[in-house]
């Protein structure tokens, strides 16, 4: 029960931080763009109670991927619907990009400031370790959430951006298949080899290029979380 707790007090603010952070960015870029939508809806705060949906929170804990509540954008109230469509869907991922970049160096940072800590120094567990396991883990779930929403699938992000890529007839036969969207990422995730053979080779060499020599606080993160 202990583990479990502390677990869980490493992932969650790392975790609602992602979520959130995406999802606000889709409604802030949205609203540059001129649909007001998401602010109307109070949805274009830093509360993460006003984003969070609890299966996809909890898969987010439990598999290492998960959602938040779509920020409502109306697309029609955009300047240029299908060219801002595109920018409104890459915010959210983006994001998450800049966040795994701002963690690595926070990762970085950690790692220096340990090197000046006397041996058995008490800072070094009570502070430097939990802490270290949480930016390890911001920077793995940011690399996650951002290759994974980059899917050309709908309703992931990739999938706007290539429903605004395409033509509008293609687009629009494309833009069909978005009610069984969740239904083929569960099949492809769970079903087929195209995670162990394409996202995690792609996830892990984004988190070796941004940990440098700090992969290892990484991977020791990781293994603490699913217990190995």
């Amino acid at each position: 029960m202990e583990s479990m707790i502390a677990r869980i007090s490493i992932m969650l603010v790392p975790a609602l931080l992602a979520v959130t952070l995406h999802e606000v960015s889709h409604g802030f870029i949205a609203e540059r763009r001129g649909d007001p939508t998401a602010r109307l809806l109070g949805r274009l705060t830093l509360n993460p109670l006003r984003h969070l949906d609890p299966i996809g929170t909890l898969a987010l804990l439990v598999f290492g991927f998960g959602w938040a509540k779509p920020v409502p954008v109306n697309f029609n109230n955009l300047r240029h619907p299908r060219r801002d469509m595109i920018w409104v869907a890459l915010s959210g991922p983006v994001t998450n990009f800049a966040l795994a970049v701002l963690s690595a160096l926070l990762l970085h940072g950690l790692a220096m400031a340990g090197d000046y800590l006397p041996s058995g120094h008490s800072l070094a567990g009570t502070v430097m370790n939990p802490l270290a396991l949480m930016v390890g883990f911001s920077l793995y779930i940011n690399v996650i959430l951002g290759v994974f929403n980059l899917l050309p699938l709908p309703p992931l992000d990739g999938g706007r951006v290539m429903a605004g890529i395409l033509p509008p007839r293609q687009a629009e036969l494309f833009s069909r298949i978005e009610p069984f969207g969740f239904l083929l990422i569960i099949i492809l995730i769970f079903f087929t080899d195209i995670y162990r053979l394409v996202l995690a080779p792609v996830i892990m060499g984004i988190v070796a290029l941004l940990a440098g020599e700090q992969q290892y606080l990484v991977l020791r993160t990781i293994d603490f979380l699913i217990g190995r």
